[in-house]
Parts: C-alpha cells; structure tokens; sequence
C-alpha cells in the first residue's frame, strides 16, 4: 500500500466533515470544531498517528482548517453588514493571550474536565435561547469593559484552543445575552474563529514539532494533508450556510442555535 492510500481511503469522510464544519460554521459562527475533531478522532489512526497522540493532532488540525473556515464565513456575513470589525479589534490582544496560555495548557491537559464544564454550561444556555417567553430578551444590559472584558476574550481563547474550537459558539452566547441582535453576534463571532485558530495552529506546531508518533504528513501537530481536504470542502459550503442563516428570522435563528448548543452539550458530556 502506497504512503497516499490511507489518506485516499478517508478522503470521502473528511470532505463530508469539512463540509459538515464549513455548513454550520456558517450557520452558527462556529469554526466547525465540534465536528472535525470527533472526524479526525476517528481517522488520524489510519494515516499512522499513534493513540497517545491522536487527540494533540486532531485539536491541532482542526484549528488549522478553522482558519480558512472562520476568514470565508466572515467575508460572507460581512457583506450582510453583520460583523462587528471594532469587538474583533479590540478583543484581539487578550484572545491571543488566552490563546497562548490555552497551548500551554493542552501540552499536558487532556481536556476532558473542561469538556464536561463546557457542556454543562451549554446546556444552561441552550435553555435560555429555546425559551419562549423571554421573547429574546437579553440578560444584561451591554457587553462588559476594562478587566471584565478582557477576561472574558482571555478565557474564549484559553478555553477554545484546549477543546480544538474556534470559540464561535462561546462568542455568541456572550454577546447575545449582552444583548446583541443574533445575526450580528454569530458574524462577529465567526471572525473570532480566526483571531483563536491563527496563534493555536501556530502554537500546536511548535510544541508538536519533535514529538513522535503524529503521522504521515504532520508538522508539529498539525497533520497537512487533512487539513488541506478540510479547508477545501468547509470555504465551499461556509457561504451556504451565511445564506440560511440571513434567511431566518431572529426568533428562528435564536431557537435553531438553541437546539443546536443542546446538541453539543450533550455531545459534549456523553463523550468524556
């Protein structure tokens, strides 16, 4: 068998991941994580990935794929007018200091404990957006400044780089319960996945570099050929979903990202 045939034998599943991840990235805002993880989780063993690190380079290349995933997803909602250039700015510095601590962290931290943190927390907002008689009212009045603030962009990109994400899904429960109108928090989240992915990927490279058992293709945690299946697929299908999402109405798109975050949440838990 040659050194191409593994990657040809799961081409057909991590096109339909990435296109999976781009849909929803779109859609929600997201970079498309939840889904290419548990996608690589399973394939990276077939292109030589030992066990011991199939979670390091499933979280590094899913981060990598992000990046392209979140830049066309932002373009699209942007020409809809839905970004917020100046939260993504002025985020920017403290993301990429939690970012840093998060590849810290995921050198020695399997991520599991935050895993089930992280879903439990979902589910709590996920009862929030399918309620139907707060009518999407907000829980605060604005989003928080100073300390708060960048504590808040700190914890996204810490807490994302360890689980593999580009934050979306976070990014948009806080602004929305911040009261932001839904359509601009998940296009202004969707260019978060960018602000996270772009120092993790880099950041899974160098503390991947010298270790052994990442594969065929790999660079530091970073498995390139994957990668490469995965962006091709998700900056196709990202524009697809921007389209569905700016055709539902917010009280729609609120109760479609509420089942959505059940989804994940119970993912989320029931895998770890």
């Amino acid at each position: 068998m040659s050194i191409s045939t593994p990657l040809a034998l799961a081409l057909p599943a991590l096109a339909m991941a990435g296109a999976a991840a781009g849909f929803a990235g779109g859609l929600f805002g997201i970079g498309g994580g939840f889904v290419v993880v548990p996608a690589l989780m399973f394939l990276l063993p077939v292109l030589g990935v030992t066990p011991e690190q199939t979670a390091h380079v499933a979280v590094g290349t899913s981060l990598a794929s992000i990046i392209f995933t979140s830049i066309r997803s932002t373009s699209s909602h942007a020409k809809r007018g839905s970004v917020d250039f100046g939260l993504l700015k002025g985020w920017a510095i403290w993301v990429v200091l939690g970012t840093a601590m998060g590849t810290v962290f995921a050198d020695w931290v399997s991520g599991a404990n935050l895993a089930v943190i992280f879903g439990t927390g979902v589910l709590a907002f996920a009862v929030y957006f399918l309620m139907p008689e707060r009518q999407g009212a907000p829980l605060f009045a604005g989003l928080p400044s100073g300390l708060p603030r960048a504590g808040i962009a700190s914890a996204l990109g810490a807490f994302s780089t360890v689980l593999g994400i580009g934050g979306g899904t976070l990014t948009t429960v806080t602004m929305t319960v911040c009261g932001t109108p839904i359509h601009r928090a998940i296009g202004t989240a969707a260019g978060m996945g960018a602000v996270i992915a772009i120092p993790a990927t880099l950041g899974f490279v160098v503390i991947g570099l010298y270790q052994a058992g990442r594969g065929w293709g790999s660079l530091g945690f970073i498995n390139l050929p994957t990668a490469a299946v995965l962006i091709a697929t998700s900056v196709l299908f990202a524009p697809i979903g921007v389209a569905a999402a700016h055709t539902l109405s917010p009280a729609i798109l609120r109760r479609v990202f509420g089942f959505y975050l059940t989804f994940i949440g119970v993912l989320m838990i029931a895998k770890f």
